[in-house]
């Protein structure tokens, strides 16, 4: 039997230049080129929902809400032709206010997120909670709540964090409820968060 074969281990910027020539989405990580998976109905509608409520609080604020079409830089600077270390992730929605800072002159890679938000899936929670959240924590400092958002059930997740760096954690359940992102001076109803949105014990 001969030796496995090792996974191609790409540098950033050989990654960047195929993911902008490429049809699909691909995450990035240390080297390893990692193809999105699709989304769920319920999914989707859960981030429309969300761009629409936090888009019609931003009218005329200095804060915009963007889409998982857009990339975020999570790792050091990488070194021109050589650097495999870093993370370059889509997350469904993020927040970022004032002028945008972009990795390069393609102006396609964001470092300055505000607000983070995630809805979970199967093949993705595992790496939302841990190896994401870490690296938005160490090398996203503008980063100041990031949310998940279950697609199961009426609960969503924040973690904020606080002027010394530390982050908190509170849980909103139901659909009465609701979550106060302050760092944007937003609220996301539940309600709203799930409109449309037919929970498995429903059907």
């Amino acid at each position: 039997m001969g030796a496995p074969k090792l996974q191609p281990r790409y540098t950033v910027d050989e990654y960047l230049t195929l993911e902008r020539a490429a049809e699909e989405r691909h995450i990035y990580l240390d080297g390893e080129i990692i193809a999105m998976a699709g989304e769920s109905l319920s999914h989707g509608r859960i981030s429309v929902n969300v761009v629409v409520s936090l888009g019609m609080q931003m009218k005329g604020k200095p804060c915009e809400v963007l889409t998982k079409d857009t990339k975020v830089r999570s790792g050091p600077i990488p070194m021109p032709g050589r650097s495999r270390k870093g993370l370059f992730s889509y997350p469904d929605i993020l927040v970022v206010c004032g002028e945008i800072e972009h990795h390069d002159s393609h102006r396609d890679v964001i470092l300055n997120p505000k607000v983070i938000i995630e809805g979970l899936s199967e093949s993705t929670e595992a790496f939302d909670r841990g190896e994401k959240f870490e690296r938005l924590q160490k090398h996203n400092p503008t980063l100041t709540d990031y949310i998940l958002i279950s697609q199961d059930k009426p609960q969503v997740e924040q973690f904020r964090r606080k002027p010394n760096g530390e982050w908190s954690y509170r849980l909103h359940s139901g659909l009465n409820a609701s979550v106060a992102i302050v760092s944007i001076k937003c609220k996301l109803k539940l309600a709203d968060v799930y409109d449309r949105v037919v929970f498995a014990n429903d059907e």
